[in-house]
């Protein structure tokens, strides 16, 4: 029989369940992958009594073949670049500041529009969980980790309710601890695992942030870091 999860807050539920070891430690942060990762994230965040926020990361496109990353850029000024792309096509450093330029106007709304001016956290020496509500490539979920990286958090344990096991294996590379709760033999696609995988709105992702942020008083710092390049061979 298929497992299902009712919605994402059932799956964040049940993701948190198995991360009880990370409960009501200092050095532990939640972050989501807006949009769809915030509502798991969010009942992660409050069952492990840690601050929730969001990690926004944007895919450079490779122009004329835009799903194809030649990168990504994410919150903390932190660009990665897929070299082996930007080799293979002969991709020159204006063009990647061209699409990194356009994507980064769209990140810094989401940023403004989350946050409203709450600075995003400081991750350097924590125990970062990094959660979406599923895996299917892993393409933006491996550009996070990298991206994390830069920022030097002690350890990057990444989570989500339902993967592929192929992708969630992959990520085992980059991310010290993966936890995907389903991977089923026939995952075809993230939304058939749950009865309601509606949109996430900003509104929605502003909420259970504000929500989160007063539940526990006193926020976070300022993420350290500036513009880094780091591989991403795929």
């Amino acid at each position: 029989m298929k497992t299902l999860f009712r919605d994402r807050s059932d799956a964040g539920c049940r993701i948190a369940a198995e991360l009880a070891e990370f409960a009501n430690r200092r050095d532990v942060i939640v972050l989501a992958l807006p949009r769809g990762g915030v509502p798991v994230a969010y009942e992660v965040a409050r069952a492990l009594k840690a601050p929730l926020d969001v990690f926004v990361v944007r895919k450079l496109g490779l122009p004329g073949y835009e799903e194809l990353a030649m990168g990504a850029i994410a919150s903390g000024g932190v660009r990665v670049v897929n070299d082996d792309v930007v080799r293979q096509f002969r991709v020159n450093a204006d063009a990647i500041d061209i699409v990194a330029d356009d994507e980064l106007q769209e990140l810094e709304r989401r940023e403004t529009a989350y946050r409203n001016g709450r600075p995003p956290p400081n991750v350097a020496g924590k125990t970062v969980i990094l959660v979406d509500d599923g895996l299917a490539t892993g393409s933006t979920m491996r550009a996070a980790v990298l991206a994390l990286r830069q920022l030097h958090p002690a350890a990057v344990i990444v989570a989500v309710p339902v993967g592929a096991a192929e992708t969630c294996e992959q990520l085992k590379e980059y991310a010290d601890k993966v936890l995907c709760t389903v991977m089923p033999d026939n995952f075809s696609a993230v939304g058939r695992w749950y009865i309601d995988f509606g949109q996430t709105s900003d509104e929605e992702v502003k909420e259970l942030l504000v929500r989160a942020a007063q539940e526990r008083p006193g926020g976070a710092g300022t993420i350290q870091g500036g513009k880094t390049f780091v591989p991403a061979d795929r």
